[in-house]
């Protein structure tokens, strides 16, 4: 039967869902694809766009995963995740969370990403409240829109070194509250938690009956100070998530591969998720995370000395720049400096930056409303590369 609105012979496109419609990127991927146009036209173009470490895979994690080739561990697998590296995993969390999660309770997922939207999935209906920092990771936001909950942000303010405020989650607590979500170490501003504020916001999930989904994918990258999680308070067994993954501090981003630490009856589900949507975390992929977590952790500590060098770089650089003052980030490996006294929007000042200086760089508001005013900086690059953008940058504003 004709649709009584569609004129005999007009072509009709059929309707996107409205999930579909709600879901949003990154703008850092945006941002790369204009570099790279702009490198294309003959440019040189310095990135410190994308959030990627600048090291290879170790060689003995890269040999592990070959081998498992070799030996044809290319199949299915059980969904929730091959049983050695559940077991490593149940180590690694004793060891650096001081607590053993039940062998239940560890889900292997495809990634850190995959761990956000199908613990998001299982906790969030449309029309719940979800807590989560901004500026932040747009993830967060982009699966609250389309759950059709309603994202409330908490800001993250310099003052307090762009620390996640507990105070501030509990002014913004409702009857529609269902989900709060941490990042700590943070993307994008690098800041890390304190321990007393991690137990705040546990408390607070305690005490209002709602969940905690803590991002810990930068659990490994601190510089002098620790790590601390807010799943500590239950173990991961009622009302907290830890996610994880091997993509940042092992240098394994195109390996996608994460973990999850969640209450078992949430893993029961997962698993039905898993099932539906991957199937199964590519087996060869979980051997080498196996030794990533059993073999030798060295690289690590020689990794972030590193990386700790070119924050002190870039930091230094920065805060030698006019209009520019930027905070010494304590974790990951990104540097958010302030830009308001140039005049500038943060798009205004990001682009005049790519465009004048050939430096690539984020504005803060891709990481949401109250990232205005300041940039972000991707230091996973060289030392020569640093000091080169913070020339081209202070010759730009000239």
């Amino acid at each position: 039967m004709q649709n009584q609105y569609v004129k005999k012979g007009e072509k009709t496109m059929a309707e996107l869902s409205k999930g579909a419609k709600k879901i949003y990127g990154e703008a850092a991927f945006e941002v790369l694809a204009k570099a790279q146009e702009l490198e294309r036209q003959g440019k040189n173009i310095l990135h410190f766009e994308i959030g990627e470490p600048d090291m290879e895979t170790p060689e003995n994690i890269a040999q592990a995963g070959i081998q498992a080739i070799k030996d044809k561990k290319t199949h299915y697998v059980p969904s929730i995740g091959l049983l050695e590296l559940r077991k490593a995993v149940q180590d690694e969390v004793e060891k650096t969370r001081g607590y053993r999660p039940d062998l239940e309770q560890v889900v292997i997922i495809p990634g850190l990403k995959p761990g956000i939207f199908f613990s998001m999935l299982t906790i969030v209906n449309p029309g719940d409240e979800v807590i989560y920092q901004d500026p932040g990771y747009p993830t967060y936001g982009s699966v609250s829109s389309f759950l059709g909950a309603k994202g409330v942000l908490v800001p993250l303010l310099e003052e307090n070194e762009f620390r996640m405020n507990p105070d501030d989650i509990k002014d913004r607590i409702t009857n529609k509250t269902k989900l709060i979500i941490v990042n700590s170490p943070q993307n994008p501003t690098g800041s890390v938690m304190t321990k007393s504020e991690l137990d705040d916001i546990a408390e607070l999930a305690e005490e209002h009956d709602l969940f905690v989904v803590s991002d810990e994918i930068y659990s490994k990258m601190t510089y002098d100070t620790g790590h601390y999680t807010p799943t500590a308070r239950d173990e991961a067994k009622e009302r907290t998530v830890l996610l994880d993954g091997f993509s940042k501090y092992y240098a394994m981003t195109g390996w996608r591969l994460g973990y999850m630490i969640v209450p078992s009856r949430m893993a029961e589900r997962l698993q039905n998720f898993l099932v539906s949507a991957v199937s199964c975390t590519a087996a060869f992929t979980q051997h080498a995370g196996v030794e990533a977590l059993t073999g030798d952790q060295s690289f690590i500590p020689e990794m972030m000395a590193r990386f700790k060098e070119k924050r002190d770089r870039i930091v230094n650089g920065l805060n030698s720049i006019s209009g520019f003052t930027c905070q010494v980030p304590k974790g990951a490996f990104y540097a958010f400096p302030n830009i308001i006294e140039t005049g500038m929007t943060s798009q205004e000042c990001a682009d005049h930056l790519l465009y004048n200086a050939g430096v690539a760089t984020l504005p803060g508001t891709a990481f949401g409303p109250y990232g205005e005013g300041y940039l972000r900086f991707s230091y996973a690059t060289t030392l020569e590369n640093v000091d080169e953008a913070i020339e081209r940058i202070k010759k730009s504003f000239k």
